[in-house]
């Protein structure tokens, strides 16, 4: 929290720096830059609501909304302040995209593969089976041209949409029963979102999504038999290993990236120096939220088996990893050949992946090949 403030502290000050700079360059006389402090006083403050997935008190995703609103309150010197309801409050957990994009929330915080029955194209966005890891992705956003991409297909839903926060590659999910061969996939009834859902359905899964807070109950009472949420970070505190306990390594999701939403109209009407602060909280708190992510995952991982004997670890065989690659080969031919927008986002996505890869080979897995204990 200490190293949240700090880091607040100096972007405030680099956005007041900022500001002073642009008044400088308008060619603003400077007694007006210096307005008298009763004219401060009197500033109308720009209130926003915000609309997220999670529920309240929600643990990492959660705080990292948060995060985002405190910083923003603190930068702008409380010009600007944004109030959070969770969806205890709202009650429509994946229903964020359309209350933004009608005006009812200014801004959002939920997951872009949510709008995949929507619009396909948004799944790219959080992230996609055997696709990059997080620090490629993130690179591919900023500086691989995603960020423009993702406004290309945002931009007909009437919102701006930004890196919102990643947890890292997730583990493959809840099994009641153990996975041995593809036999064990046939009518399956499993929560999965995304293109995962996607490949699992054609390989014989009954796959369905569920919002966050039904999660538990849906095991419990046998809805579904099995569910894949993030990874150690948040998964052993739902409780799922007390009727799953087969917990299988990741496949699906190496590198999955929430995201913030705002109406676009909204955030085109702010004051461009309030617009540089929001994006710059957004864009802090993401990548806060994927360090605290992988830190819980970390502590977390280190007493499973001490703390939760029943859960047993397992890797999906070599026959269902190679379907599920196969079946992902050919779902993603057949869309794009429908869809010129997706082709454009998969060869974009695949063409930085071959790049960035072969250095994440050279780099970091060439030293933990070497290093593993």
């Amino acid at each position: 929290m200490k190293q949240l403030k700090h880091a607040m502290k100096w972007l405030a000050t680099s956005v007041a720096l900022i500001s002073l700079l642009v008044l400088s360059a308008c060619g603003e006389p400077q007694q007006q830059a210096a307005a008298p402090q009763e004219q401060q006083a009197e500033k109308e403050v720009i209130v926003w609501k915000l609309a997220q997935t999670w529920g309240t008190g929600f643990p990492i995703f959660g705080d990292a909304v948060i995060n985002m609103a405190d910083m923003v309150n603190a930068m702008s010197g409380g010009e600007m302040e944004i109030r959070i309801d969770s969806a205890n409050k709202h009650k429509a957990a994946l229903g964020i995209l359309d209350m933004v994009k009608a005006g009812q929330y200014e801004m959002g915080h939920s997951a872009s593969y949510y709008w995949k029955g929507k619009d396909p194209n948004t799944m790219f966005f959080s992230t996609m089976p055997f696709g990059m890891i997080a620090p490629e992705q993130y690179a591919w956003f900023y500086y691989g041209g995603g960020m423009d991409l993702m406004k290309k297909v945002y931009d007909k839903h009437g919102v701006y949409s930004f890196p919102g926060g990643n947890t890292g590659n997730q583990m493959g999910g809840w099994f009641r029963k153990e996975i041995n061969s593809l036999d064990d996939l046939q009518g399956l009834k499993m929560r999965v979102p995304g293109f995962a859902g996607e490949i699992l359905s054609k390989l014989g899964v009954v796959v369905t999504n569920i919002a966050p807070g039904e999660l538990y109950t849906a095991l419990e009472r046998g809805t579904i038999d099995a569910l894949e949420w993030v990874g150690p970070s948040l998964d052993l505190n739902m409780g799922f290993q007390k009727i799953a306990p087969y917990y299988y390594t990741g496949w699906h999701e190496p590198a999955t990236e929430l995201q913030f939403m705002v109406n676009k109209e909204a955030f085109d009407g702010l004051p461009p120096h309030l617009q540089e602060i929001l994006t710059i909280a957004m864009q802090y708190a993401a990548y806060d939220m994927y360090a605290r992510s992988y830190h819980d995952s970390a502590v977390n991982w280190a007493s499973i088996e001490k703390e939760f004997p029943e859960v047993k670890i397992r890797t999906f065989a070599p026959e269902i990893i190679a379907a599920m690659k196969q079946v992902n080969q050919e779902l993603l031919a057949e869309s794009a050949a429908a869809d010129p927008m997706f082709k454009e986002i998969l060869d974009s996505q695949t063409a930085y992946m071959k790049m960035a890869r072969k250095w994440t080979e050279i780099s970091d897995y060439a030293y933990l090949k070497d290093n593993l204990e």
